[in-house]
């Protein structure tokens, strides 16, 4: 069928789409995005902030400081006290205020930096694959070939439908309109109430506007919220509508947890959103779509370039289906937390009183921060899995050595006593402890093999033991 015009589509230009076209356009990779909307202006605003894993990996690609200069450092995680990770040892022990329009605003402008094309006011809407490629239909009647396609086109996601990929999960039980909207009245601003329906509240943003939060009176609505319906909600729970008015987004969320049965169908694979929802509760959404791209990006890159086989796909859903399963758990487990009724109220003064204790602290915060994820490779030492610590080499750290989607071979026991092609080696001396979130202070190795996306593929001990093995695992088969 002749050949493709792109390595890979994405479908869909939110956080996880272009997170993805920036890590493929940094290995070289010829992908488009492919979006409906016209700018990065976005019709709704749901994430409030960046959890620390996620800063961590826009570290590892140098880009980390354009987003903490424009947020604000906060310990954010609240399970349901406020979980404070001051005492993490990472760079980024704090969550980061920082609404999703300007996460996007600033991600589309380093993606444009990249040169990795979008493609806006279209979308897809539907796709052949075979064994060679996909043929992927456009709105616009035209259509387009790769050697792959990503659905990162949200909860609603076309390609996760057309592919046929069971969403299972709970249906909602609740719901809730969030806009940001003018009020007349600002006595209220600042109050989080609730009832045993849910939570409500409004706060002010720095433009004027107010974002509101608001409770659904019924679990019935299935329309595009409007003005009324925020009036309407506004009424409900505080007796008056404050005078809202001029409303740039209205949008309904609800607790629906969903998960994708499996995240790759051939040459379709899912992220983010199309790869699970869930509840808001504890900021998770943005930032488990952003690292289910840096996941995938490089693998995705390797087989496109030939240098790993087709089957390293299939350790993107191994990897990340546990993670988001977690954070379907988790959210599940908040929204419970939240409800106002006399039983829910004492769940959650119990709760509080065990995260006052460190070590359940420790293990909530790790998990709410994304910075204890661990992913299975097997027995061996702790590192093995975890996201590598960026430690301080002297002129530079390890997330600097990651700056190109590369992995790196990290020898910190004699020199040139290690060699791994495929891979760049990098001799370097550190002395320092080698501490990991929750679980503490680890044995030092004498080396480590850092996959692109920070984690650990393999730990020296003296030898290279094992070192061939990970190496033709993870970046193919040798020259």
């Amino acid at each position: 069928m002749g050949s493709a015009q792109h390595a890979v589509v994405i479908a869909g230009g939110g956080p996880t789409g272009m997170m993805l076209a920036a890590e493929l356009a940094l290995a070289g990779v010829d992908a488009v995005v492919v979006e409906r909307r016209t700018g990065p202006e976005l019709e709704s605003s749901r994430s409030g902030g960046l959890q620390a894993r996620t800063i961590e990996v826009l570290d590892q690609r140098g880009v980390g400081e354009r987003f903490v200069s424009q947020g604000t450092p906060v310990q954010t995680i609240h399970f349901p006290t406020t979980l404070d990770l001051s005492d993490f040892p990472t760079r980024r022990p704090y969550g980061l205020g920082l609404w999703q329009r300007r996460f996007e605003e600033i991600l589309a402008a380093w993606v444009a930096e990249l040169d990795a094309p979008v493609r806006r006011e279209s979308e897809v809407t539907g796709f052949r694959q075979d064994a060679e490629g996909v043929d992927v239909e456009l709105a616009d009647g035209r259509s387009l070939r790769a050697d792959y396609l990503v659905g990162c086109d949200g909860g609603r996601s076309v390609v996760r439908r057309v592919a046929g990929i069971e969403f299972a999960g709970w249906d909602a039980t609740s719901s809730s309109l969030i806009a940001e909207a003018r009020i007349t009245d600002e006595s209220e601003v600042g109050e989080l109430r609730r009832d045993e329906k849910g939570v409500y509240a409004m706060g002010l943003l720095d433009d004027g506007f107010a974002r509101i939060v608001v409770r659904d009176e019924e679990l019935t609505a299935t329309t595009e919220p409007t003005l009324a319906d925020l009036r309407a909600g506004m009424t409900a729970a505080w007796g008056t509508d404050f005078g809202v008015h001029d409303a740039r987004w209205i949008s309904r969320f609800s607790d629906a947890a969903r998960q994708a049965a499996t995240y790759r169908e051939g040459r379709v694979l899912l992220a983010g959103d199309a790869a699970h929802v869930h509840t808001p509760m504890g900021g998770q959404g943005l930032n488990t779509g952003v690292q289910d791209a840096v996941n995938l990006g490089w693998k995705l890159a390797q087989v496109v370039r030939g240098v790993s086989p087709d089957s390293l796909l299939d350790s993107y859903h191994a990897e990340r289906h546990p993670v988001a399963a977690r954070v379907l758990q988790t959210t599940m487990a908040l929204t419970a937390l939240t409800r106002g009724d006399v039983r829910s109220a004492a769940l959650r003064d119990t709760i509080g009183e065990l995260m006052a204790l460190d070590a359940p602290r420790k293990a909530m915060a790790g998990m709410l921060s994304g910075l204890d994820i661990h992913y299975d490779l097997g027995e061996g030492h702790p590192l093995l899995g975890r996201r590598m610590p960026d430690l301080d080499l002297g002129s530079r750290t390890v997330y600097d050595l990651l700056h190109d989607v590369r992995p790196v071979l990290l020898n910190l026991g004699e020199p040139g006593a290690l060699q791994g092609d495929r891979v760049r080696t990098i001799d370097a001396t550190y002395d320092g402890p080698w501490e990991l979130p929750v679980l503490g202070e680890v044995a030092g190795p004498t080396a480590v093999l850092v996959r692109p996306d920070g984690h650990v593929a393999w730990v020296g001990d003296g030898n290279g033991d094992g070192l061939a093995d990970a190496l033709s695992t993870w970046f193919g088969a040798a020259a």
